[in-house]
């Protein structure tokens, strides 16, 4: 029986040509002046984590543009409100490394970070960050250890920025229909009540 599965670097290697040399130079160490800019664009990213038994996690962020900073080659990713089940921050204090991939509306390219990240709660540290008068309950300071930018090729594929790519949204169940059929007892009307009303009232 033939074996599908590669389990090393030189099996893998016999299914992908080398990278171009290119791949690896562009790699940096620090967040270059390109890469802060596209930061300060950046009103979404993915950040993901992994916790101390390697199970794996990715976690949307997002606000307006420049909601997450670049101080002294290190990003500051502030907490913005949600469930409070904080899947990410709890991996964080098992293991710090992460990785992060932000989006620039428009742009097909995007960045990708890695390095190693710590929670802050120091007021003062997360007041440039705030919204309104709030202040965020903590934030991510990424010490970054890798940075490069990503060729457009999956997000001209997938069309995200398209708007001829938009499905109608009739298409796919409400957020409380997906619940009431996962959780049992639950009321469709009443989740999606609730989450319209956050969605106005309690965004931050």
């Amino acid at each position: 029986m033939c074996n599908l599965s590669v389990n090393n670097h030189s099996e893998l290697r016999t299914v992908y040509k080398p990278p171009a040399p290119r791949a690896a130079q562009k790699v940096l160490d620090h967040l270059d002046g390109h890469c802060q800019n596209f930061i300060a664009l950046s009103p979404f990213c993915i950040l993901s984590t992994t916790n101390a038994k390697g199970q794996a996690d990715a976690s949307p962020r997002g606000d307006q543009p420049g909601f997450v900073q670049v101080m002294d080659d290190k990003t500051l990713l502030p907490d913005r409100p949600g469930n409070n089940q904080v899947d990410s921050l709890q991996n964080i204090v098992q293991n710090p490394g992460v990785g992060l991939i932000f989006f620039v509306p428009g742009i097909n390219e995007t960045l990708r970070v890695k390095g190693k990240a710590e929670i802050v709660t120091d007021a003062e540290i997360l007041e440039p960050m705030k919204w309104g008068h709030r202040v965020s309950v903590s934030g991510l300071r990424v010490t970054v250890a890798e940075a490069f930018l990503h060729c457009g090729r999956a997000l001209i594929r997938s069309r995200l920025w398209d708007p001829e790519g938009q499905i109608d949204r009739a298409a796919y169940p409400t957020y409380g229909q997906v619940l009431a059929d996962q959780i049992a007892g639950a009321d469709a009307k009443e989740i999606d009540d609730s989450e319209d009303e956050a969605n106005r009232e309690r965004l931050y």
